[in-house]
């Protein structure tokens, strides 16, 4: 199950088969905002992605882990979307920038900018891991960028190491542009991932930058599969959006590792 897609009311999760058998499952949802959906993850879809994990795999320890993009702290915003409801005594919500960092090597053949990258030494000591991410439009030095499965892990990266000018954001990693640093954000940590879903039940495009302001657009689709890339291409193609410069660029890279 490389990538698919069906409607909102239709989803029904199928996580990857190491889930089933996982002792420990880290789940990394779009939760970086005080914004509702679609600028983070609905309650709804997150609720269901949780539901097929435990049904699938009752004793499983399930760690929500983000890092978040805002001065607002991540404890304030799970409260503020509601995430506790959904929770049962064996999932816990956890800071990436509380977590203990180490440096993953770049595995590309050819590293944009960075050859290491630190994250959360905890995506090495998990069974399975899944980026639960939203489908967003920005416009970053006039070239519009989709924020879906693989953008999504950029709130797994430590603020302390990443930020620029705001201490509330990650602006290393805009440099020299978001599409050619998610070669590196692949090909270190990306590859770890298991599967992925992408809540467009609304895509958020916005006319600017900031991913947290915008028009909301009905889609009602719901992408999900074990590959992060290719849920991110399927879902541009769904959607009818160009399919991103950093996706085809890491499918030729894949080729040749």
């Amino acid at each position: 199950m490389s990538a698919q897609v069906t409607s909102t009311s239709s989803f029904c999760y199928t996580p990857p088969d190491l889930a089933r058998t996982a002792k420990r499952i880290l789940l990394k949802p779009n939760l970086g905002y005080p914004v509702a959906a679609p600028v983070t993850v609905s309650l709804g879809i997150l609720d269901r992605t949780l539901k097929a994990l435990r049904e699938i795999n009752p004793t499983a320890e399930i760690l929500i882990v983000e890092g978040v993009c805002s001065p607002v702290n991540l404890k304030d915003i799970v409260a503020k979307h509601g995430v506790y409801s959904v929770l049962d005594e064996g999932m816990q919500i956890l800071d990436a920038d509380d977590l203990e960092m180490i440096e993953y090597e770049n595995r590309s053949p050819a590293p944009v900018r960075f050859k290491t990258m630190w994250a959360p030494k905890l995506l090495q000591e998990v069974d399975c891991r899944i980026s639960l991410g939203t489908f967003k439009r920005t416009i970053l030095k006039d070239e519009v960028l989709i924020s879906a499965s693989l953008k999504n892990l950029y709130g797994l990266f430590p603020r302390s190491k990443y930020k620029a000018r705001s201490a509330n954001s990650r602006g290393q990693l805009h440099r020299p542009s978001v599409p050619l640093v998610l070669q590196d954000v692949y090909f270190t940590i990306g590859h770890l991932f298991d599967g992925a879903v992408i809540d467009a039940d609304q895509r958020l495009l916005s006319r600017d930058w900031k991913p947290d302001k915008g028009d909301k657009v009905k889609s009602d689709r719901i992408f999900w599969g074990d590959d992060l890339i290719d849920c991110d291409r399927l879902a541009c193609e769904t959607l009818g959006e160009e399919v991103p410069s950093y996706v085809s660029a890491i499918e030729r890279l894949r080729r040749s590792v």
